[in-house]
């Protein structure tokens, strides 16, 4: 498959290289099935894996916090609750 080049953003072009041997093949054949032009076709598989990064980046759970969980006891729990318990207050005053 001869590189190609593909318009990106602000005029920069995109050249993409050193494709497997697979991957290029697929590419030539679905654009020969699709009559899209190599570029279409590759254009259209970027824009796909990027909605897939951007799918599971929204699913994406964060377990920074883990070793965290769980380690307080009851009392501790019902100390932090009620020591907080003014902060779910609202002053009308603030609203108006």
């Amino acid at each position: 498959m001869r590189r190609q080049t593909q318009e990106v953003g602000l005029g920069q072009p995109l050249t993409i290289t050193q494709l497997n041997g697979r991957a290029t093949e697929w590419i030539e054949q679905e654009a020969q099935r699709t009559g899209m032009p190599i570029e279409a076709v590759a254009r259209q598989l970027i824009y796909r894996g990027l909605e897939v990064e951007r799918t599971r980046a929204r699913r994406q759970r964060h377990h920074d916090l883990d070793a965290l969980a769980g380690t307080w006891s009851t009392e501790e729990a019902d100390e932090f609750r009620r020591a907080t318990a003014d902060l779910n207050q609202i002053d009308a005053t603030l609203s108006q």
